[in-house]
This record gives structure tokens, sequence and C-alpha cells, in this order.
């Protein structure tokens, strides 16, 4: 801004001359950008604003304070039993012996301390599997995502369960530790050379020069090589039975929800296009499996199966009781996935259809190729909210008598050393749970901006 002036003697016959004076330069504006103008906007714009802010802060310095105080500062780690730990701080600090006595039961329940190799030898190859998913060079991550979900569960349940191995078991297994093999192998061949595991065979071979057909038997070849290695090695393994009585902890857990998880994204898909299908018999059973099974608490479908299930039965077969719980689980579960990917399928605007149907594209190939991608991809979120619910739903099969890590960490409190002790075990599995579902909405988030499907602000 600035100001006009009168000059003070201005010439005969001629009106004031106007003089430019600019006026004093005003102070800058408070910042808006960096921490400090985000502070400032978002936190201290207001009056109001700054009171509930100091509110907050003042609120979580201290619950923290008082966690960290509890958990750390007035901790015991070392006693023989909770009496002595009362008898050093009372009730103002964690006994953390008795939890850290019980982690092995934690985790792996009551499987056997020398078999608990199998487990983590499990972890490992599943940590060895998914690896190639995030490898960028690796080009075939549909196929080995999806052996990884299809036979990873071949391949381990040998592991966990062990003990005689029929033929049919064995062929089983041998196919997932061929799918195993032909996982790390691509992945090794795609990276260095760009080909997949079979088609380097067939290179290496000298065979890639022949016809079509010739590439073709060529590479079935190599697949059934590498699947008859793989019977071979299974043939050798020979591992001591352990009951899924003794199964719990973390790793009861985990096998649950990871099947549930697995099994529901897949059946869910195949309920949401059978619901939305023109065939009246089709969509029918599709939407009475939906409704019955969403319309009943799970810890009921769990009675039912575990209670009512055998008075079906014939006489003298038995279902074992684990298996009645991980089929309660992925019925559960594929129903209310089934409804999430319908969402996502309604979403999809009806120009979509349109164009895959001018394209020639027949309704697997527009569903596979064009719908299903994109409805996916709107509904990650709650596709990975529905994973992170099964995953802490799981608690409900102790219910049955099954020991999941809520039920061991209820058992530290009935040992005769640390009796009463519930807090702390408590306490330690609320970091498990917050630390998986953490990470799983991680990814989630994570996965959202690799496809752009989250919301740009």
């Amino acid at each position: 801004m600035s100001e006009v002036v009168s000059r003070d003697t201005p010439l005969a016959g001629q009106p004031p001359a106007e003089i430019f004076r600019p006026r004093p330069p005003r102070a800058a504006p408070a910042s808006t950008l960096g921490v400090q103008g985000w502070v400032r906007q978002n936190m201290f714009s207001s009056i109001p604003n700054a009171l509930v802010t100091v509110l907050g802060i003042w609120i979580v310095y201290a619950f923290f304070d008082t966690i960290l105080t509890w958990a750390v500062g007035n901790a015991v780690w070392e006693a023989a039993n909770r009496r002595e730990c009362l008898d050093k701080v009372g009730r103002s600090g964690a006994c953390w012996p008795g939890v850290i006595a019980w982690i092995p039961n934690l985790i792996y329940g009551l499987y056997p301390k020398d078999q608990v190799w199998r487990i983590n030898l499990a972890g490992l190859v599943l940590v060895l599997w998914a690896l190639p998913l995030w490898l960028p060079r690796v080009q075939s991550k549909a196929l080995i995502g999806l052996s990884l979900v299809l036979l990873f569960p071949l391949l381990v349940s040998y592991f966990f369960l062990g003990g005689e191995k029929g033929v049919i078991w064995s062929a089983l297994i041998a196919l997932g530790l061929a799918g195993f093999l032909w996982a790390l192998l691509t992945a090794a061949t795609e990276t260095v050379s760009g080909l997949s595991f079979s088609r380097f065979a067939v290179a290496a071979l000298g065979a890639g020069g022949g016809s079509d057909a010739a590439r073709r038997n060529g590479q079935l070849a190599a697949l059934l090589a590498l699947y008859v290695v793989a019977f071979i090695a299974v043939q050798a393994l020979s591992l001591s039975f352990v009951p899924t009585r003794v199964w719990g902890g973390l790793f009861l857990t985990l096998v649950i929800s990871g099947i549930g998880i697995a099994f529901s994204l897949p059946a869910g898909i195949v309920l949401a296009l059978g619901r939305r299908s023109r065939m009246p018999l089709i969509s029918l059973l599709c939407t009475v499996f939906i409704e019955l099974f969403r319309s009943v608490p799970l810890i009921t479908i769990l009675f039912m199966f575990n209670t009512m299930l055998p008075l079906f039965l014939p006489v003298g077969v038995e279902v074992n009781q684990l298996l009645r719980a991980i089929v309660a689980v992925c019925l559960f579960a594929s129903a209310y996935m089934a409804e999430v990917i319908r969402g996502g399928l309604q979403a999809i605007p009806r120009g979509q259809y349109e164009a895959a149907s001018a394209m020639g594209l027949g309704f697997w190939q527009a569903t596979g190729l064009v719908i299903m991608p994109q409805a996916l991809k709107i509904m990650i979120p709650t596709i990975v909210g529905n994973f992170i619910g099964l995953f802490k739903d799981t608690t409900l099969v102790s219910i049955i008598g099954l020991f999941d890590l809520l039920s061991m960490s209820r058992a530290v409190a009935e040992d005769t050393r640390w009796l009463g002790l519930f807090l702390e075990p408590f306490f330690f599995i609320t970091m498990i749970y917050f630390v998986v579902c953490f990470t799983m909405s991680q990814y989630s988030l994570n996965l959202e901006q690799r496809l752009s499907a989250g919301e740009r602000r």
C-alpha cells in the first residue's frame, strides 16, 4: 500500500501535484510451511484448538508415563515366583519373569520342545517363498503368489503334523515342495536371465530353437523332473507324529487365521460372482449361504461345528477338532468377504463392462482382466480390514477348548508359581496383536499407494 500527498507550493493556475510516498512495510505473516507451519495451522490455530492440543498432549504423556513406569521402571525381571515379585515392588511394577518363563508356550503352545524346529522351518519356507514377490526383476509374481496360497499348506502340513505318509499324502506334499523349489528357481532365473525356470531349463539344454511344441514339451519335462526330485525328497523325509491337541499359542492362531485368510479371498470372489449370476439357482444358493453365515455370530458357528456336527456323522466317523474350527472360520470369513467383493463389483461403472464387451472379451475374460482387478483395488482397505478382524476373531476358538494365544496367556495365571499373574501375559499378547495388525494395516496403505487406489490429497 502507499499514500499520495500534495505538493506544498503548487504552480499558479494548476492543481497541486501528487507525490508518491510508500507506507512503512508490515510484519511478515506467520509461517505456513514446514513443521512449524503445520503445528501452527493444525494444533494452535485458535484458543480452543490450543487448549484441546495441550489437553491431548497431557493425556498421552500421562498414559505412556504410567505404562512405561509399570512395564519398565518398576518392573521385576528376575524372580522365582509371583510372591517374590510382590515382595519386591508390590503391585506397582510388572512381574516379567513369569511371562519370560512361559514365552515358549505362548508362541508354540504345548508343541514338543525338541520338535519346535519344524515350526521354525515352516516359517523360513514361508519367508523364502514370499520373497520373490518383492524382487523387482521377477516377472512371475502372480504365479508365485498363487502357488504360495495353494501349495504352501500342502508342504507345511506334514512339517506340523508328521506321522505316516500314504501315497496320496506323499504326492500332495511333493507337490507343495515342488512348488517351493519352482518359486525359488524361477526367481533366480528371472533375476539373472529374465526367463522362468522351465524356459531357462529348455534353453540351457539347447532345445530353445525347436518348434513351439518341442519347447512346450521341454518345459513340461523340466517341471516333471522337478516334481520327481521333490517326491523322492519327501519319501526320504520322516517326522514323528504330533497330535493337534498339543498345538497352541501364537502358532495355532497363525495357522487358523492364515488358512482362513488364504481361503476366504478366492471363496469370497466365487460367492460374489455367484450371487450376481443371472442363473437363478446359482444366485439363490450363494445368497442363502452368504446370508446364513453373516446372520450368525462366529462363536455360534464354532459351537455348531464342534458340538452338533458329530451328531450328523455316521457312527465311528470322527473329525479332528482343529479341522472343525478351521472349516467354521473359513466359511464364516468367506461369507463376509463375498459381500466386500460384491460391493467392489457394484462400484465399477457400467461403461467398463460395455468396453470389455466391445473388445470382444467373454464373461470370464472381462471379469478376470478388466472388472475384478479394479474391484479388488477399490476394496483393498476393506479386504485388509476383514483380514485383521479375522486374525483377532480367532481368539474365539478358546471357547471350544483350543489353546490359542489367548488361552495360553490365561494358563500363565494357573501355574502354581505364577498364580494370579494375569495383567502381564495379557499385556504381552496385546503387543503381539498390535504388531501383527499394524503391519497388515501398513502393508495395505503401501499397496494402495503402489496401485494408485488410495485417495490423493
